[in-house]
């Protein structure tokens, strides 16, 4: 199966799921109106095995040396960090015996050796796997026992947002918890992540002094506060427009609240089911989480709920700036259609003595008058002057 242009390199097309996306062809007046571009699905052959066995990933395209690998033991008062070259002799390695916690975090999917001597090594579950390479997941939480060569483990599907350049981009990452180890899947390099493991290398940090569970809450917990800076922005930029389409509206400014509405859709699909994950794990009873970390996941819960009540917030806003747009649009258009409409309606009187008086009737009294003349224009001008009084006596000028 081969990789999807527009994907991260090595990640695959789910079973009868095509993430190809096909640009809907601009009309000649809009090239640049920013378009939303949906995912296909396509038919999916009946029967179709599901998940993906850690040997299957041998026979699948791979490009090797695009997976970024560090990893990082732990304990009170004890720290490693290594950024793993060979995956294998690493993995061949065991881990200090000190080591309370272990943290592997794999930065781009795209060497499935990398993928596949984890899977082995960790002993993972097919399903996972499969989510783990088809990138566009919804967020999710599934619970894996101790069964057969299968080890006991969370797992937990979420997605970053991160704005590049103006453009927000939504990333899938893959979190397996287990007893003292966890592993992290990214689409490509580059995480929010910092500030965690800056608080792992501080000795006495409360981090440290946790297990592999409170690992896990605390890089949900950056991925969700992440969010909050990017709806600050999104926040000012609204207001910056509110005032421009109220003021004097025009069509970029329109053409970026629907940019807007478009992102914030994105962000609701991304942080939305997050709820049901944080509340999953506020549930969940599996033996690789403490109830020390149940009792934080209660503040992150707390934090989902808030971006969730400001991104509705921010969309009815974006509706109402639309529904402004339309209006000061069509005020506009009344405006310069009642100045048309009296102004003909002033004429409509001069146009009937015009007519009148440019007939080429041969008896005409007033014709021959050397008076007539001047008199024509002085009743055109006290009608113009008339109407125009009584315009804005009835408060239509």
């Amino acid at each position: 199966m081969a990789p999807v242009p527009g994907l991260s390199k090595g990640a695959l097309l789910p079973r009868g799921y095509d993430q190809r996306v096909t640009p809907v062809e601009p009309r000649p007046d809009d090239d640049d109106v920013a378009r939303i571009e949906l995912p296909r699905r396509e038919g999916q052959a009946p029967g179709a095995k599901p998940g993906i066995e850690p040997h299957e990933l041998a026979s699948m395209p791979s490009e090797a040396g695009q997976a970024l690998v560090t990893c990082i033991d732990y304990a009170t008062d004890e720290y490693g960090h290594e950024d793993v070259t060979d995956v294998p002799a690493f993995l061949a390695r065991h881990r200090p015996d000190w080591s309370t916690v272990r943290w592997i975090n794999v930065a781009g999917i795209g060497d499935l050796g990398v993928v596949e001597a984890l899977a082995r090594k960790y002993h993972l579950h097919p399903l996972a796997i499969e989510d783990v390479l088809h990138v566009g997941q919804r967020p999710k939480l599934d619970s894996y026992g101790e069964t057969g060569e299968y080890q006991a483990r969370l797992f937990v599907v979420t997605r970053i947002l991160t704005l590049v350049e103006g453009t927000l981009r939504a990333e899938q990452i893959s979190i397996f918890l287990g007893h003292r180890t966890v592993l992290t899947f990214l689409e490509d390099p580059g995480d929010v992540w910092d500030p965690i493991r800056q608080r792992l290398v501080t000795k006495g940090a409360r981090l440290r002094q946790q297990d592999a569970s409170f690992l896990v809450y605390s890089l949900l917990d950056a991925v969700v506060d992440h969010v909050f800076p990017i709806l600050e922005r999104y926040g000012d930029r609204l207001e910056e427009l509110e005032e421009i389409l109220l003021e004097k509206p025009d069509r970029e400014a329109v053409q970026e609240v629907h940019r807007i509405k478009r992102d914030l859709l994105t962000i609701r699909h991304a942080v939305w089911p997050m709820r049901e994950v944080i509340a999953g794990l506020m549930r969940e009873t599996h033996e690789c989480l403490s109830d020390a970390t149940r009792l934080y996941l209660r503040d992150l819960n707390d934090h989902v709920t808030q971006i969730i009540e400001v991104v509705e917030a921010y969309r009815e806003i974006v509706r109402g700036l639309a529904e402004t747009y339309m209006t000061s649009l069509s005020v506009r258009t009344n405006e310069v259609m009642k100045v048309l409409t009296i102004v003909g309606t002033v004429f409509i009187p001069l146009t009937f003595l015009a007519g009148v008086y440019g007939m080429n009737f041969q008896h005409m009294p007033e014709i021959p008058m050397r008076w007539a003349y001047p008199a024509f224009w002085v009743v055109c001008v006290l009608v113009a002057i008339g109407m125009v009084v009584w315009f804005r006596r009835r408060d239509w000028l």
